[in-house]
Order: structure tokens, then C-alpha cells, then sequence
């Protein structure tokens, strides 16, 4: 797939502050001309809010034509009022677009526990529908940023047809199901049961093979819109383009994470199945001992061997079968000299660091990011409310 600039046809935005928190863009819209193809996976927290349950229930049909999104409040534990404030959103974006508000998706993130500044909301949205222009994915990808700090955008060219992507998040992040907030919009036409599937295949390789500190949020959304202008593309470059632009985005969330000095990909290859080496994987990017190790380059592989070993379910794995390797150094079962740790050191100095483990027991693999853990993840959290 070829990279590229160009936004799809038939998309455009507002973007504004409309001063929930400070002075930086809180709410974007992005509209298509025309009716969407869509799908969409969120959080499976039970503590879910109105956005969520929402637009689930919106894209029943697979089908949406807008996606609202308010930043740096997640409208989340706010009971019946949440829900009316939501539902109040959605019916203002609907009478200035002319879009039923059922087909509208919206996402919240942010503060939890706090209710819309709805007044301020009127206000702001009062006669929007005239200020609306063509989508700048790069102020969007801006405009739902909470503690990023750079905006989050992805693009490929399939055929006729342009994809982009583009995502939030850098803390809370332990999808399960999608993730943080994630939207793509393409103009390629694609039948909704080829986009579900491909969709939700890569939202699984990817966004949830991601992890920052272990905590689901109550607001993971990832939702995808193909308007279908640019016309029919093969299915397995779609597939291939979006894989790609998943990837980039997780690999650009693990980089500016909360407090992180470095990413940490880990893949297990050599496992039963795919869920074992996911589990194992997991496990060790999970690891605060590891992530810490990381970010002080401390050769201390055996942090990696004592992760593989809390995931007590998986009886499989033997380990004296295990091999375990950080880059090109073998650390296990090998005797490591004093010239290998020092190589191990050099290696845990990157900015990126691979770990790689077999567990000889089958042919199954995956892989998945992270990042270390700092003192700076808990200076933004210790005062992330205030």
C-alpha cells in the first residue's frame, strides 16, 4: 500500500473549543456527504457511559453517516443526566447537519465523573451546521487529544480509493475489545459484512495487542466509516492498508504513553495457539518489574522469565523448552558473560526494545507493544483531575 496525504472524498469537519477544560480544540465532527458503511467495537468495562452504549446500539445496522467526539470529558458515572446530556449532543449535531441522530456515533474521553458543561455545549454548537468545511484529518486528530502530546494520523492509497486513520490515548490503555478512541474514515466501497470482518481481525491484531498500564478505559471506541465515492477495492489490499495504519497508530500511542521513555514490542512465537501466545506476550509487557527494567537498561532478563511464569494456566509451557531473546542476545538458556550483558545493556538502551520468546510447543505466534514505565507516569496521573 502506497502512503499518502490525501483526505478521501466526500468528508468534512467543524472543529472548535468549546471550553471544557482549557483553551486547545474539545469537540470535532466529521461528516460524510453521504451514507456509511459502518462498524464499531468498544470497551466491554462495566462501568461503560453514554457514548459508548450509544453509538452500539447506532451501529446495529451497520450503517452511520457522522462521528462526534468531546474530549477531556468522558461523560462517564453521571447516571440519567450523562444519558440525557449525550442524547442532547447528538440531537444538535442532527438538526444543524440534517443527519438523523441515529445515525451519528459519538465518543467521550476524559474526566470521569463529571457532566457535560452542557450550557457551554448550546452555546458552542448554536448554528455550527454553517461553519462546517472540508475534513482536516490533522485538526481532528488534534481536536480529541486529552495528555497526548502530538496528534495521532495514519494514511494509505488503496487503488482509486484514500484511507485514514487517526486515534488518541496514551494512558488507561488496556484494550479489551478495541481501544482508547480510534476512528477511520475511507471513501473505498466495501459490503458491510467483508468491512466487519476485516475490521474487527485487525482491531484485534493491533489496538488489542496494545497495553500501557493494564486499565481498560470506560470509553475505548474504535469505529470505522466507508462512504464508498472512490468506488470498489480489492478486499485484500483493503485489508492490508488497514492492518498497516493500525499498526502505525499503535506504535505512535505506545511512543508518546503516559510518563514513556521507549516502546516495548514483545512476540511469542512457538505456542500452542494464538490466545497462549497472546496471554504470554502479555504478561511480560504488562510486567511493571519489566517495564522498569527497560527504562533504566538494566539487564535483568529474569524479569522476563518470572512473567512467562505467573501465567499459571498456560500448564503447557515447559521451560526448559523456553528460549528467551532481547534483539539479537540470547539470554535464556544460554549463560550470559560479562560481554553479553553489556551487549543486553546497549540493546535496552533504545528507543525500542524487542523481546523475543519461544515456547517450542506449537506453531502459533503474536505480538504486541508497550512501553516503560517512568517516574513521569505518575507525575501526569497523581494530578491528571486537576
Amino acid at each position: 500500500m502506497t502512503l499518502t496525504s490525501s483526505t478521501p472524498q466526500g468528508f468534512s469537519a467543524f472543529i472548535t473549543n468549546l471550553g471544557i477544560r482549557d483553551a486547545t480544540d474539545d469537540f470535532v465532527l466529521i461528516k460524510s456527504s453521504v451514507p456509511c458503511v459502518a462498524d464499531g467495537v468498544f470497551t466491554q468495562s462495566l462501568f461503560a457511559g453514554p457514548s459508548v452504549t450509544i453509538s452500539r446500539n447506532n451501529l446495529k445496522d451497520s450503517q452511520a453517516q457522522a462521528i462526534v467526539v468531546i474530549s477531556k470529558n468522558a461523560n462517564v458515572a453521571n447516571g440519567s443526566v450523562g444519558i440525557a446530556d449525550a442524547e442532547e449532543v447528538l440531537q444538535m449535531v442532527a438538526t444543524e447537519t440534517g443527519i438523523a441522530a441515529h445515525n451519528i456515533v459519538i465518543a467521550s474521553t476524559g474526566v470521569i465523573g463529571r457532566r457535560y458543561p452542557i450550557e457551554k455545549i448550546r452555546a458552542g454548537l448554536l448554528g455550527f451546521g454553517k461553519k462546517i468545511i472540508t475534513a482536516d484529518f490533522h485538526a481532528a486528530a488534534s481536536g480529541i487529544m486529552t495528555t497526548d502530546t502530538v496528534p495521532k494520523l495514519a494514511t494509505r492509497q488503496i487503488g482509486n480509493a484514500k484511507l485514514v486513520g487517526i486515534a488518541k490515548g496514551v494512558g488507561m490503555i488496556e484494550p479489551n475489545m478495541a481501544t482508547l478512541l480510534t476512528f477511520f474514515f475511507t471513501d473505498a466501497a466495501i459490503q458491510a459484512n467483508s468491512l466487519r470482518s476485516i475490521f474487527r481481525s485487525t482491531i484485534d491484531k493491533t489496538f488489542n495487542c496494545l497495553s500501557v498500564d493494564t486499565d481498560t478505559s470506560t470509553s475505548d471506541s474504535a469505529v470505522i466509516l466507508a462512504n464508498g465515492i472512490a468506488g470498489e477495492v480489492s478486499e485484500a489490499d483493503f485489508a492490508t492498508a488497514l492492518g498497516e495504519v493500525a499498526q502505525e497508530l499503535v506504535l505512535k500511542i505506545a511512543k508518546d504513553a503516559e510518563g514513556a521513555t521507549k516502546i516495548i514490542e514483545v512476540t511469542v512465537d512457538s505456542a500452542i495457539n494464538y490466545a497462549q501466545a497472546k496471554t504470554v506476550a502479555k504478561a511480560i509487557v504488562n510486567s511493571p518489574l519489566v517495564k522498569t527494567a527497560v527504562y533504566g537498561a538494566d539487564p535483568n532478563w529474569g524479569r522476563v522469565a518470572m512473567a512467562i511464569g505467573k501465567c499459571e494456566n498456560e500448564q503447557q509451557i515447559n521451560p526448559e523448552k523456553v528460549v528467551i531473546k532481547f534483539d539479537r542476545v540470547k539470554v535464556y538458556p544460554d549463560t550470559l558473560s560479562e560481554e553479553n550483558l553489556e551487549d543486553l545493556r546497549q540493546i535496552m538502551s533504545k528507543d525500542k526494545v524487542d523481546i523475543y520468546v519461544s515456547l517450542n510447543i506449537g506453531e502459533a505466534s503474536a505480538t504486541v507493544w508497550g512501553c516503560d514505565l517512568s517516574e513521569g507516569y505518575i507525575e501526569i496521573n497523581g494530578k491528571y483531575s486537576t
